[in-house]
């Protein structure tokens, strides 16, 4: 079966490969990762990829000869067939993963606006057409072809940018998907479509992804309570305890001008206590819309590291139009995000309200409210119940995300609103919001 053809994407952006010394660029079925993101995937074409005599895909092999240049494969295979003249032909191995390639973003709407003729077919035009790969055998090729995280990208791609969704509701290709958080992700936004049998698979995914994180986080979120800091100074010398403000104001007598260096003659410490005060109260309010997907999984995970920590009582609370209160199941992630249901949409102040009633002793309360900000409710009623809950003493945060990467896409008009009634407006990862919440206990 030939490759169909491809036509470059304009003005690619050229980057560096690690181990060559040709450059490799994100472009067309290759896409530049958003700000923040992990980059685009780089198919593995060196010579240590092409092991065995399987790395041929069913789809066709190129003519033998002589090995082609690594670097000139991987441009060829970022641009396509179209580039081959400049580029040279593509390995046995490289034609196996241009065939991977093709058969995903050869679906991209981008090519029919550019007038590109998929070559091989008369029936196929701009890579709408079908295709004589299944997603089961496309899976296979790819989990042959490349690297794992070039894996992890192509799945995430073909799930969240074309809406593969057989990937997460076929029940033989859930036997076959390597778990990972974008699929935890797909699994959490179509678990209403599947069967029991597809349920009892995608639980699996679950599963797996929620013993990750945990094993995770759970070290980087307990570690922040393991003895808050106090003001009083210590003579043990931990790194993670260093006074930095302390230390700089004790030593300006030996900065040196002209180095422009600060001589440190003695480091100054903090100390650490394991007394805890009053009991603190943690409630967590997690807008469960379906742009939120990544910190509804990281909430439920950091929930569950949190649970029976000495001292800090939680509250886990989703919240859509409606509210429900998850706290019964903190201390089983798993069963909670099978409980979860993104989408639909989205009235803050409704979640803002029903928190409220939880707090028994406000200056010893932390309301976590994690959500775009993007409020379909009432908006006034929103700022003015943060405002209230302010006044009596409740610290009030508002997380336009929380995960790993804490990067926020949220409604700047509504956070700044509430910014202005005395939350903490911003983004923070597990183990950020755990120092926070760690630091106030140890008041």
């Amino acid at each position: 079966m030939t490759t169909p053809e491809r036509t470059p994407d304009p003005a690619p952006t050229v980057e560096a490969v690690p181990g060559t010394t040709t450059p490799t660029t994100t472009a067309g079925r290759m896409p530049t990762a958003g700000a923040g993101s992990e980059a685009a995937p780089r198919p593995d074409t060196g010579p240590a990829a092409t092991t065995g005599p399987d790395m041929g895909s069913r789809r066709g092999d190129a003519a033998s000869g002589t090995a082609p240049d690594a670097g000139l494969e991987r441009w060829r295979l970022l641009l396509g067939s179209a580039a081959e003249h400049h580029t040279g032909p593509l390995s046995p191995g490289g034609v196996g993963r241009d065939a991977a390639l093709d058969w995903l973003y050869g679906r991209d709407p981008d090519l029919a606006r550019r007038g590109v003729r998929r070559s091989g077919t008369t029936s196929r035009t701009g890579g709408n057409g079908p295709s004589a790969l299944t997603t089961v055998d496309w899976l296979d090729d790819i989990h042959r072809l490349f690297p794992k995280e070039t894996v992890e990208r192509l799945e995430r791609d073909a799930v969240e940018r074309y809406g593969i969704q057989e990937i997460v509701t076929d029940p033989a290709v859930l036997e076959r998907v390597e778990p990972s958080p974008t699929l935890l992700r797909a699994v959490l936004r179509t678990k209403h479509l599947m069967n029991p049998e597809v349920l009892r698979l995608a639980r699996r995914i679950v599963e797996s992804v929620v013993r990750q994180l945990l094993a995770r986080l759970r070290p980087e979120v307990r570690r922040a309570f393991h003895g808050t800091r106090s003001r009083t100074p210590s003579r043990v010398p931990l790194a993670r305890d260093f006074d930095f403000r302390r230390t700089v104001r004790a030593n300006l007598a030996h900065y040196q001008p002209a180095e422009r260096r600060l001589l440190i003659e003695r480091a100054h410490f903090h100390s650490r206590t394991r007394r805890h005060m009053t009991q603190w109260h943690l409630i967590l309010l997690v807008d469960q819309s379906g742009s939120m997907a990544g910190s509804v999984i990281h909430s439920a995970v950091t929930a569950a590291c949190l649970w029976g920590l000495p001292g800090l009582k939680t509250h886990l609370v989703a919240f859509d139009t409606q509210v429900v209160d998850l706290t019964a199941d903190v201390s089983d992630p798993v069963e909670l995000l099978m409980r979860v249901q993104l989408g639909g949409g989205t009235d803050i102040a409704r979640a803002v309200r029903y928190a409220a009633g939880l707090v028994e002793n406000p200056r010893r309360t932390i309301v976590a409210l994690v959500t775009d900000f993007y409020e379909g409710g009432d908006a006034y009623q929103l700022v003015r119940s943060v405002r209230s809950l302010v006044e009596q003493g409740t610290t009030v945060l508002g997380l336009a995300a929380l995960d790993e990467d804490a990067e926020p896409d949220y409604d700047r008009g509504t956070a700044a609103r509430l910014a202005e009634a005395g939350a903490h407006v911003g983004a923070m990862t597990p183990g950020h919001l755990a120092e926070f919440v760690a630091e106030r206990l140890g008041r």
